[in-house]
């Protein structure tokens, strides 16, 4: 068939790379001259510390300017395994020869890599002419030029003695333990909130990693299909990606079918562009306030934390599904935190209308035309109230929507049902298990319990132990059996359902019997 925006959905999972087999050309770079880059400048993400989100001003890129800024980034860089003898002087002097050097970084991943940044894209085509390619006898190969290297030192006994200490960047979230020990001595629970944000969000070494490896594989791709694009989608562009998670790419052949001198019949699948549509959107609402992210990181870290979410496709809530449900109760505040999608549609202007498939997936692009919110709610009342509200959801008459950003009747019988933000007839939760739901309202209930209970009765910081979050993010059982002791107090789950019913004001209400005694009817 002819193609024309067709692709191929690919889900990577960096921690994977290091069994894949390549032939990479080789350098040896220690006997040439050169100079080192005098500069590299490292960005930093934000760390979302603000309280409220308001208070930031700036200019915010649009989605697309982000998107072609790092792909571009991403076609002057080379990544290249390292031997763990080296000198990084040395190394950046030959590597300088070819062209200045905008930014590099080393990893450890089953071996030293470094991934380094040209000011120019000529830069790599000297360093490329500089290498040779090993002997293939038996492998067929690809008709391209690669841009990942494998180093081998012309005299490794001489790099010994000289070697300084090269600092690898951390591609790895922190540790349970090292966590804890990080909220625990969090001055409040917003300072926790945006402590697990700042230590699993995506590095920005990470970031150049995610949009590298589209990049080598568009190389590839392209010596088959030239002009075609490989763009990253989902958690790794939308700034809800954390660290470890995998990295969805979508092979982009549109170019291809609007040139009318190629025509090419391949065998691929099609993928809805609404997948990048939706990864634009949470961009947005992420970028709007910086409360969002630090509460739906922490959202997320709570529901794996007791099993509601995993890795392995079943009836479990996925980290989609709460995010879209965080941005449903962010809408409900008063006043609104984050604008419904309709109100997004409202303010867009021609440039901004997108029709995918018959679904309109229109919405403004340019963040800085959307109004700031003047919510000031803390983090610390937004996530207990975050359990509170889905922990007495009326799930089984009620669906979320956060195009309209109310509560509508459920058009089916899913346990839970969350419209598609774009696709409306569809339900992006259909596969949770009405057991899986019950779960989650019950670990809900009980951590609006242990927030509201803390505020009586809240350790100091320096005590070590476990409190807010970090009484949150610990199993169930181990909970309500350290509270029953500490408190001497009834079961937890007596105690939720005894706190629930004092606080569902607006399903009961008092009577009075003839005899003057009181009584309470309770309606569900």
């Amino acid at each position: 068939m002819a193609v024309r925006g067709v692709g191929r959905l690919t889900c990577l999972s960096l921690c994977a790379q290091r069994n894949a087999r390549f032939q990479r050309p080789v350098f040896r770079p220690l006997s040439c001259p050169g100079t080192v880059a005098a500069d590299f400048r490292r960005e930093e993400q934000p760390s979302g510390s603000a309280a409220t989100g308001s208070e930031d001003r700036s200019p915010k890129k649009r989605f697309t300017e982000v998107q072609k800024e790092r792909r571009e980034q991403a076609q002057r860089t080379v990544l290249i395994h390292c031997p763990n003898k080296i000198s990084e002087k040395k190394f950046l002097k030959y590597l300088s020869q070819h062209g200045p050097i905008n930014n590099h970084f080393f990893y450890e991943s089953f071996g030293l890599y470094a991934v380094v940044e040209f000011c120019q894209k000529e830069s790599i085509c000297s360093l490329q002419n500089g290498t040779h390619t090993p002997s293939m006898v038996t492998e067929a190969a690809i008709p391209f030029r690669s841009r990942f290297f494998n180093l081998k030192l012309k005299n490794p006994s001489n790099q010994t003695s000289e070697r300084p200490c090269i600092q690898s960047s951390n591609q790895l979230p922190p540790s349970s333990k090292k966590l804890f020990e990080l909220l625990c001595y969090a001055e409040s629970i917003d300072d926790q909130l945006n402590t697990l944000l700042k230590e699993f969000q995506l590095t920005e070494e990470n970031t150049r990693l995610r949009y590298l490896t589209c990049s080598l594989i568009e190389d590839i791709a392209a010596a088959y299909f030239p002009d075609c694009a490989v763009r990253p989608f989902g958690s790794s562009v939308n700034t809800f990606g954390k660290l470890g998670c995998d990295l969805d790419m979508f092979l982009d052949l549109d170019e291809i079918g609007k040139l009318s001198t190629h025509k090419v019949i391949v065998f691929l699948f099609f993928i809805r562009r609404i997948a990048l549509k939706s990864s634009e959107l949470l961009y947005i609402y992420g970028a709007l306030d910086s409360r969002v992210r630090a509460l739906v990181f922490s959202v997320r870290c709570w529901a794996r934390a007791h099993s509601l979410t995993t890795s392995i496709p079943g009836a479990w809530i996925t980290n989609f599904s709460l995010t879209v449900m965080v941005i449903f109760f962010l809408q409900q505040r008063s006043p609104p935190i984050l604008p419904t999608l309709d109100s997004l549609k409202t303010l867009a202007d021609a440039e901004d209308k997108c029709i995918i498939e018959g679904n309109n997936c229109t919405f403004i692009r340019d963040l800085n035309k959307i109004k700031p919110s003047e919510n000031t709610e803390t983090l610390e009342l937004l996530l207990k109230e975050f359990f509170e509200y889905f922990g007495n959801f009326a799930f089984n008459k009620n669906s979320i929507n956060i195009r309209q950003g109310r509560e509508q009747n459920k058009p089916d019988s899913s346990p839970l049902h969350i419209q598609n933000p774009f696709e409306t007839s569809l339900n992006i939760s259909k596969n949770v298990s009405q057991s899986q739901l019950q779960k989650f309202v019950d670990l809900a209930r009980e951590s609006a319990w242990i927030l509201q209970e803390e505020d009586k009765d809240r350790p100091s910081p320096s005590s070590n132990q476990p409190w807010g979050l970090a009484a949150l993010l610990l199993s169930s059982v181990t909970n309500s059996k350290s509270l029953a002791k500490k408190k001497n107090k009834r079961p937890a789950s007596e105690r939720i359902r005894s706190l629930l019913d004092s606080i569902k004001s607006n399903s009961t209400e008092n009577a009075t019997t003839a005899n003057g005694k009181r009584t309470i009817s309770t309606h569900t």
